[in-house]
């Protein structure tokens, strides 16, 4: 008979042992990426292998990464040369897609957005890392990284498109299944459940909405003479009209925009100011009957982002110092990198003068997080 201890060797003998990076355990794994430094870690550990991808997929706050780290710089139709690329009348250059890490801006990155997106749509809106695109009555979502392609239905209208008066915007990421794509003309909000075959709509007696955030739990939305909506999916799509006060509503034809930054609800307003870009942040007091915009003197410990594009999406991120970044300002989207401005009574007269928001034919520079860190959200 053979003793206890060498049938023990001789069971464990018999199953297949697995070694190598791939075969960590979970439970590590997801240490590792609770410690991740940066998007770019996160980034490159999804994509070591199968394995540590599904344990990234699993990992169950990812979300929490868009708070931790700044947004991502998207910059479209960018040129590059070099002697290795195809020949166009001498010059060696192609056109891409480059991504800057605030973190680290000397490591550019890539996205994979194909190029009829640039010639054959419109661009109206960017949320939960898509692209939204408007082509003869259709909308497009196209992820920004990887360049998977979701289309609705055909849209029910008929009228010719106007890129100055048209958005879009999703309430949730496209796989959660209360995804909801809104989508913004001139008199009217057509809203569409994703995977559904039709839109509902709204008709809007005499306003445009121009933006749709969520604040707590509520979607707010704004239009083009600043007035400020709560609008409700369901049992039908409606909106509710909030009477509001502003002290100084001699900047009411500037350009504002919204953007929720943590527990506040901020109107960022911005004019020229001796010849530097002022950027106002506005809070919504909602103890007050009516509600009041409050100016906010010192937007302590928090960091804006907002592109050039009137259509995409704006972020806050809070203590930017843990990345290298700098409290009390605005990140603008620039051409060749982002361009930082004062916030309330930081005026910075080193950061010059470059801040445009239109709506442009051309897809413009903007911010964005990558679509997979929202895949927990439902």
């Amino acid at each position: 008979m053979q003793s206890p201890s060498t049938l023990c060797v001789a069971s464990a003998s018999t199953q297949p042992v697995e070694h190598g990076w791939a075969y960590l355990p979970v439970d590590l794994l997801e240490s590792i990426i609770a410690l991740s430094g940066s998007f770019r870690d996160l980034l490159a550990f999804a994509a070591t292998c199968r394995s540590w991808r599904a344990a990234f997929s699993s990992y169950p706050s990812k979300s929490s990464f868009c708070a931790k780290f700044p947004p991502l710089l998207a910059q479209f139709n960018v040129r590059v040369q070099g002697p290795d690329l195809p020949s166009n009348n001498g010059r060696h250059e192609l056109y891409t897609c480059k991504v800057i890490d605030p973190m680290n801006k000397n490591v550019a990155l890539r996205c994979q957005i194909p190029l009829e997106i640039y010639q054959d749509t419109h661009f109206i809106g960017t949320s939960y890392g898509q692209l939204i695109c408007y082509c003869v009555g259709y909308c497009l979502l196209v992820d920004v990284f990887s360049g998977a392609e979701v289309s609705a239905p055909r849209l029910p209208f008929n009228h010719n498109f106007d890129g100055r008066y048209f958005s879009g915007t999703l309430t949730a990421p496209l796989a959660s299944p209360n995804s909801h794509l809104l989508v913004c003309t001139v008199n009217s909000l057509f809203d569409w459940s994703v995977g559904s075959k039709s839109w509902s709509k709204l008709q809007l007696p005499n306003a445009c909405i121009i933006q749709i955030v969520e604040f707590k739990g509520q979607f707010i939305a704004m239009d083009d003479c600043c007035n400020i909506y709560t609008l409700q999916l369901s049992p039908q799509l409606g909106l509710q009209k909030v009477t509001t006060e502003l002290a100084e509503y001699s900047l009411a034809h500037v350009d504002s925009w919204l953007v929720v930054c943590g527990d506040m609800l901020l109107m960022v307003r911005v004019h020229p100011y001796l010849s530097v870009v002022k950027c106002i942040p506005y809070h919504l007091d909602i103890s007050t009957n009516p509600a009041k915009w409050v100016e906010v003197k010192q937007l302590d410990d928090w960091a804006l982002f907002v592109g050039g594009d009137v259509r995409s999406q704006p972020f806050s991120c809070t203590s930017p110092e843990r990345w290298g970044g700098s409290s009390k300002r605005l990140y603008y989207a620039g051409r060749h990198s982002f361009v930082l401005h004062g916030l309330g009574d930081e005026l910075d007269p080193s950061s010059g003068y470059e801040y445009k928001r239109n709506s442009f034919s051309e897809l413009q520079p903007l911010w964005v997080y990558p679509s997979m860190f929202y895949s927990d959200i439902q």
